[in-house]
């Protein structure tokens, strides 16, 4: 059995990795370990050095554009290691000085006492399917832009369509146009194309999605979340690529709170104030709950009406529903397991 514990804080980056100690016990020496090479083999041969002797080993990073791989590395060599939320980590006012060295040794100090929050880490099939939608979100936004630009450019023409854009009479009334100059029709063909080609990829990506769903863990959940008014797959398929298991929330306050649709407070005394939305955490997951907000069930448009009536901002009512939304969301998830993976 492990007789002593050795808190390991890893400051991650693309091309090194600046260790650090924190021996166990609450004044054990905390120590620069140096840097090493940010490779499985460097991190194998880090794990083993320090594992010596019974070391019972419990490392620590932040989450950031590195990855999981660390994380599942030391995990799957039999140690425990935390990946940690960056903007939770606890900080002294007056701290003006940033090092790697120096974030290192805070994370192991910090990991020693207890006060880090960890981030939940997604299986590699989870990871995968959060990729995909993340990279369809993108499309949507490239999608978004093309058609930004091509407006952009009629607009400057003074070519005014003054109906719904992008149906099937704008497209003939845009395939109509004529200019004077004839480069400009140049111009209004490679607008045209970008807008159809983000078009195509935004298509090709959600069809992958729908694909790929069946054989996912959480497909259930998914399938569940579309009974309710303005979740449909997409949606209800991204929401929770975005924030996974949900029963690891204990109450529904709880994912409201991770979501950022808590409103904002700072009490001093007998002095009570709150503000806006924390809109902390997914920021992704957070918008589509908003979107869907405005097509939610029967029940939540009742309330809606009577949060309007009462002569609140529409943005606020709105994120009103979204928190209730989410109480929903949770309640689903919690009734509908996973499926055997």
């Amino acid at each position: 059995m492990r007789d002593r514990i050795t808190y390991v804080g890893l400051d991650v980056h693309k091309d090194g990795i600046v260790v650090a100690i924190a021996e166990g016990g609450r004044r054990g020496e905390v120590r620069e370990y140096g840097r090493i090479a940010n490779t499985p083999a460097a991190l194998q041969r880090l794990a083993r050095k320090l594992g010596q002797e019974g070391v019972e080993l419990r490392f620590c990073y932040e989450a950031g554009p590195c990855g999981y791989g660390i994380q599942r590395q030391l995990s799957a060599l039999g140690h425990e290691c935390t990946v940690v939320a960056p903007s939770l980590i606890p900080k002294r006012a007056g701290d003006r000085v940033k090092t790697d060295r120096r974030d290192a040794a805070s994370l192991a100090k910090l990991h020693r006492a207890g006060e880090l929050t960890a981030v939940w880490v997604p299986d590699p099939g989870h990871e995968a399917m959060r990729d995909l939608v993340r990279t369809r979100l993108d499309a949507v936004r490239a999608l978004r832009r093309a058609r930004q630009q091509l407006s952009g450019f009629l607009l400057r023409q003074g070519c005014h369509y003054g109906r719904p854009a992008w149906t099937k009479l704008h497209r003939r009334w845009l395939a109509g146009l004529k200019f004077e100059q004839a480069v400009h029709h140049i111009v209004l063909e490679d607008y045209i194309a970008a807008v159809e080609a983000a078009e195509a990829r935004r298509d090709r990506l959600t069809a992958q999605i729908e694909a790929m769903l069946p054989d996912w863990t959480l497909a259930p959940v998914v399938a569940a979340l579309q009974t309710m008014r303005g979740m449909a797959l997409v949606n209800a398929a991204t929401l929770i690529a975005e924030l996974g298991d949900l029963s690891r929330f204990g109450n529904p306050r709880q994912l409201m709170a991770y979501l950022g649709l808590v409103p904002s407070e700072h009490s001093s005394g007998a002095s009570i104030k709150r503000g806006g939305l924390t809109k902390a955490g997914n920021s992704a997951a957070r918008r589509l709950l908003i979107e869907a907000a405005w097509t939610a069930q029967l029940r939540l448009c009742a309330r809606y009406r009577k949060l309007a009536r009462s002569g609140k901002p529409p943005n606020v009512v709105t994120a009103a529903i979204a928190r209730e939304l989410a109480g929903f969301i949770w309640a689903i998830a919690r009734r509908v397991p996973p499926a055997a993976g």
